[in-house]
């Protein structure tokens, strides 16, 4: 079972390099990277089944046992973010079967090898179990993305890609600086054996400078408060495919080295008295973070904008739930980025669909959209009232582990601005309904409908996503079972440390 650890980092970086090989057949190119995403999610389904159970899968590479060698790791938690990642990827190489750019290599050369990669990057940060490596895979995904982000020119475009790539060279340095500064007091990065390691140091004001600056490298990633201002400048200039990638993946690979490395690495035990310093910093990062994107969300009049500024204020709650520091919190923060996930990648496709109907992003240049596609109104709906927290969806179980956990401990403050932040998403996603489906199209816009071909591509991969909200909502007991599982595994890792360092050649 073993060499399946290593499967979600061969299928796409073999799919990629196919796809590369292939630069000159857009349309084989296209099947590949279907094909890859499709293998990737087949195997990913499979990890879950093995590690559903709370079970951990190591792979130890060049038969070296860990803490010596690379050690691939799945438990849970990451075999569900490679499933959603796969599942995502799938969604975007469908939908851009529609776009006519997707055909031409000229307009569009690496959107399937550049995917694949971007996402052997994705699942080797998932699946990485030592520190030195998860630098490494970002540096993949940072890559790629940058690729994904220049492709196409604009002056937009390329200002954005440099503030993105510019900021990301910054939290480079930071998390090099950090595992540097982390070998020297405990001499390994492997994680496992860091959990160890770092509590025999008995040096918790280094071990909290370390934390300090690995919160501002994977803060960078994450874009919380106040290092989002790339996210926003970047993502609306996009084509829909790979905004739908970027909103639903990247940052939240940040969150979940978070989740991985605080509670493993640089917890209560390790830092002692300076772990409160850690706590309260996440407290007042999650607030600002929910409360600058929400904020910023509701200023904007172009749907991508708003989806791309509530991308920000979402990050926050998954904050929330690693500040809280309880396992309540740890579980409502996975169960929170599993479901966010879907949902954002789903609103930027919906995006796409309105844009590609109306000619526009801009809300006063859209219109009529619930007259001529009832359809498509509903599959915004879901992912929109989700996204704000409506009951049944996935997202009100979502905020509702969170407000539960912060309740317990105490933080009413933390809880009422979560509140707050669900009431003025609500807003948002009701002024996009409002403008773009219900009223009426203004007479400059035309409102056009899908070819038989667009609809199979674009609403097939939306409807998807869309059912999987409401199957999560209205049966959330054994997402949570799940989530609680993999949260079980963050806030206590003993079971994680001992399969890693008892790994069989």
């Amino acid at each position: 079972m073993s060499l399946l650890a290593t499967l979600p980092v061969v299928i796409p970086m073999v799919a990629g390099i196919l796809a590369l090989l292939a630069v000159s057949r857009p349309r084989l190119q296209q099947a590949i990277g279907i094909a890859g995403a499709a293998a990737l999610l087949a195997v990913s389904l499979v990890l879950m089944v093995a590690v559903s159970d709370g079970s951990v899968l190591v792979a130890a590479m060049g038969d070296w046992i860990p803490p010596i060698g690379i050690a691939l790791v799945v438990d849970p938690l990451s075999a569900a973010m490679i499933a959603i990642a796969a599942a995502t990827g799938l969604a975007a190489a469908v939908y851009a079967l529609a776009d006519p750019r997707a055909a031409r290599t000229r307009a569009w050369p690496g959107l399937p090898p550049l995917l694949m990669f971007l996402l052997c990057g994705v699942c080797g940060a998932f699946v990485t179990g030592d520190l030195f490596n998860l630098y490494v895979w970002f540096e993949v995904m940072l890559i790629s993305s940058f690729a994904l982000l220049a492709q196409g020119g604009g002056k937009e475009r390329l200002a954005g890609a440099l503030r993105y790539v510019g900021l990301n060279l910054v939290s480079t340095v930071m998390m090099l600086a950090s595992v540097g500064m982390l070998y020297g007091l405990t001499g390994t990065l492997n994680l496992a054996d860091l959990h160890n390691a770092a509590i025999a140091a008995d040096r918790p004001g280094a071990l909290a400078a370390v934390a300090m600056l690995l919160l501002i490298a994977f803060g960078i990633k994450a874009a919380v408060f106040p290092l989002f201002f790339w996210l926003p400048a970047a993502y609306p200039t996009l084509p829909i495919p790979v905004a739908a990638v970027f909103a639903g993946l990247l940052t939240k690979v940040g969150v979940y080295a978070m989740l991985r490395v605080f509670p493993l690495v640089l917890g209560p035990e390790a830092l002692g008295d300076t772990h409160i310093l850690l706590q309260e910093s996440l407290i007042w990062i999650a607030a600002l973070t929910m409360l600058t994107g929400v904020l910023g969300a509701a200023a904007q009049s172009d749907m991508r904008r708003i989806l791309s500024w509530h991308i920000i204020s979402q990050i926050g709650y998954m904050i929330m739930g690693l500040a809280l520091w309880t396992t309540l919190g740890v579980v409502g923060a996975v169960f929170y980025l599993l479901h966010h996930i879907i949902v954002k990648a789903n609103l930027f496709l919906v995006a796409g669909v309105a844009e590609r109907m109306t000619g526009s992003g801009e809300l006063a240049k859209t219109g009529g959209l619930y007259k001529q596609a009832p359809w498509l109104g509903v599959l915004f709906l879901i992912p929109a009232l989700s996204l704000a927290g409506v009951p049944p969806l996935s997202g009100f179980w979502a905020k509702y582990l969170l407000v539960r956990a912060g309740l317990e401990i105490g933080e009413y403050v933390l809880v009422a601005v979560a509140l707050v932040v669900g009431l003025l998403t609500l807003y948002s996603m009701t002024k996009i309904w409002l403008e773009a489906f219900w009223k009426p199209a203004p007479e400059t816009v035309s409102v056009r409908p899908l070819s038989r071909r667009e609809s199979l591509a674009m609403l097939g991969p939306i409807t998807v996503f869309a059912l999987m909200t409401v199957v999560i909502g209205l049966a959330a007991e054994p997402v949570f079972i799940y989530a609680e599982r993999a949260g079980l595994l963050l806030v206590e890792p003993a079971p994680y440390v001992e399969t890693v360092l008892g790994a069989p050649r």
